[in-house]
């Protein structure tokens, strides 16, 4: 598609600011009046970019996974089925599916451009109906959001996702560390208008607080998910982690069994 049109919504974008990524590409933003979508144009230095698929300057993994999963958990735990399976779509190394395995939840894993480290033996086959999907820091790396929520949403339309949304007003490159300028891979950025124009155009709600956003089927209490989401370690420690099962050693018990 030309880089002249939102590859969100297809409509007609105009050039917003102009930076170098990676050191090297001076590259043109755009931006959407339609859906409000901030993005690069085509990406053709994603191939540099993933040579390495989780970039080395992302020293926040490990804190971001270990925080979004207890923010998750309290999300499923309050607003779906916590006995049903669910999927980390764009899994990474696994980190957070296996976290959320140790939490007690049935987790499943996938990813196709990155190596399974720490959660094998628990990938997403299709046969799996899937409760929630989550997709965490997923969205901003998308180079066809349009045709890539298509396929999202084809796996399950109750998704948890992670992305920090284009403050107001938007931030020149120099003064937004999220453009991520350094390592090309971030080349879609949201507005609420943005996440809304998602909900209306595959008819769904929309909840979103911060930088923590649920599309889902269900009707729920946006209060509620607001509560939710900025008690979620409270919640999680007092109510969540007594009432579920951790699926630490039962899983490693059912790996052995597999392996004999």
């Amino acid at each position: 598609m030309s880089e002249f049109y939102c590859r969100l919504c297809n409509s007609q974008v105009e050039p917003f600011f102009s930076s170098t990524i990676l050191n090297k590409y001076s590259i043109t933003y755009y931006n959407c009046n339609n859906c409000g979508l901030l993005q690069t144009e085509y990406p053709y230095w994603l191939k540099e970019s993933y040579n390495e698929s989780i970039n080395r300057t992302d020293t926040g993994i490990l804190a971001r996974n270990i925080e979004n999963s207890k923010i998750a958990a309290s999300i499923i735990f309050f607003f779906f089925n916590k006995k049903g399976k669910f999927l980390d779509f764009a899994g990474g190394f696994g980190i957070f599916t296996r976290l959320m395995r140790d939490i007690g939840f049935d987790f499943f894993w996938y990813d196709p451009h990155t190596e399974n480290l720490v959660a094998r033996g628990f990938e997403y086959s299709r046969d799996l109906e899937i409760e929630l999907l989550t997709c965490i820091e997923c969205f901003e790396h998308l180079v066809n959001p349009s045709e890539d929520l298509e396929k999202i949403l084809a796996l399950c339309q109750n998704i948890f996702f992670t992305t920090s949304l284009l403050p107001n007003p938007v931030p020149k490159p120099d003064q937004w560390w999220y453009y991520g300028l350094e390592h090309g891979q971030h080349i879609a950025f949201y507005s609420k208008e943005t996440l809304q124009f998602i909900s209306r155009k595959n008819g769904l709600y929309l909840y979103s607080f911060h930088d923590s956003h649920l599309l889902t089927k269900k009707r729920i209490s946006p209060f509620f998910f607001k509560f939710v989401v900025i008690f979620h370690e409270i919640l999680f420690y007092l109510i969540i982690k007594w009432r579920l099962k951790s699926r630490t050693f039962g899983d490693m018990h059912y790996l052995i069994k597999k392996m004999g």
